[in-house]
């Protein structure tokens, strides 16, 4: 069976296989748009199957081809007309010319080179997923982190190549450190930044009202998960409650301290885990606030898997210069202030790309080898005869 895919794999042409790798991208990025829209709302990725969010058209397969069909619909649902955001087209497009990166990259007609550049390729699509979500919703699901972390480790032990080495224990071990490294570096940060940005302000209009869910603060204009709330138990949201709703009762002018172990309304006390509705008319709250979510320190770790510790520390170091500049420039142009949020995942995909395609010449360039002592000759010392030479 070996020698049959070695055979297929010498005999295709090269170009052949550069354009199944950008099809089958793109086809990937067709999927990858149903998980950038269903994931950040909890919603099936399988049913139903594709439709219009407007009018509900089940859409069919020859409508549903990856770039073509947006360009034939002219961007816009067959059914009712609705436009199609350009995000899909774009999708699509920028995960088959992932693909095919990581194809002219990493690919080489062999078994082995096939399996590294598929590796990659499936690495960039959980980054642009990630990206597109983190961008819109402000998360980074589970699935994508806490996943990357098991199937990095577990395609490290099978694929050594994916850390340039061959030896299955000496990759798990470069897979481990990478995941330590990478979710220890951004917790780090995220300690850092608790200290120095520990809490904002966050001003409600009149008639502006917050809910608190099971799972997360709706506010006017944005959801925000309790886990990017409440890193520790020791954090604490505060307002002062004009009027404060409760399941079974109301309270007004009343001071409100939630943590994630206990909730004070006035003199009275709640375990915060059979309160599961609770909706407020406030002035300002003062919400605890982290430099990352944790949602990044999965991400970090996920990404160190792939990369090892060398590739997680740069990705750390290089998306935060690349986060303060477009932060400032937002700021500078007046599109950002200093307390709106910004999203942090982006950065490190970009970091993490430019490291999976020039880790090597970073390397290089970081750690280059040692020029021989004057005077120093590795077969010997200098002057003195070498056999065999």
């Amino acid at each position: 069976m070996n020698d049959f895919l070695l055979d297929f794999w010498t005999r295709a042409p090269f170009v052949f296989w550069t354009f199944v790798f950008f099809v089958f991208g793109a086809v990937v990025g067709s999927f990858l748009n149903v998980c950038i829209y269903r994931m950040p709302r909890e919603l099936s990725l399988v049913s139903p199957p594709s439709q219009c969010p407007k009018c509900q058209f089940a859409i069919p397969w020859r409508l549903n081809m990856p770039i073509l069909s947006w360009l034939l619909l002219r961007g816009k649902c067959r059914q009712c007309a609705e436009p199609i955001s350009p995000r899909y087209i774009g999708v699509e497009l920028l995960t088959g010319l992932a693909f095919l990166c990581c194809w002219l990259a990493f690919g080489e007609q062999s078994t082995p080179g096939v399996l590294l550049a598929a590796i990659w390729s499936f690495v960039l699509a959980g980054l642009i997923t990630a990206t597109f979500i983190d961008f819109e919703h402000f998360i980074i699901p589970d699935e994508i982190t806490l996943g990357g972390v098991a199937v990095g480790f577990l395609v490290s032990a099978a694929l050594p190549s994916l850390h340039g080495l061959e030896n299955a224990t000496a990759s798990l071990t470069a897979s481990g450190l990478g995941i330590l490294v990478g979710g220890g570096s951004v917790l780090a940060v995220l300690q850092l930044g608790k200290w120095f940005f520990g809490k904002t302000t966050v001003p409600l209009e009149k008639e502006d009202i917050a809910i608190f869910t099971e799972s997360a603060l709706h506010l006017p204009d944005e959801v925000i998960p309790y886990e990017d709330i409440f890193f520790r138990n020791s954090d604490t949201l505060r307002f002062h409650a004009n009027r404060l709703e409760l399941i079974d009762r109301c309270h007004t002018n009343v001071d409100v301290a939630l943590s994630p172990k206990q909730l004070v309304i006035g003199d009275e006390s709640f375990d915060p885990e059979t309160i599961t509705y609770l909706k407020a008319d406030a002035d300002e709250m003062v919400i605890p606030r982290e430099a990352m979510g944790f949602g990044d320190v999965k991400f970090m770790a996920g990404i160190g898997a792939f990369v090892g510790w060398q590739g997680a520390l740069f990705s750390l170091m290089a998306s935060a210069v690349v986060g303060a500049v477009v932060g400032v420039s937002l700021l500078a142009i007046g599109r950002k202030d200093w307390s709106d949020r910004l999203p942090y995942g982006p950065y490190i995909s970009l970091a993490a790309v430019i490291w999976i395609f020039f880790g090597e010449d970073i390397m290089a360039a970081w750690l280059p080898e040692p020029a021989p002592l004057p005077g120093f000759s590795p077969l010997g010392q200098v002057g003195l005869e070498q056999p065999g030479l």
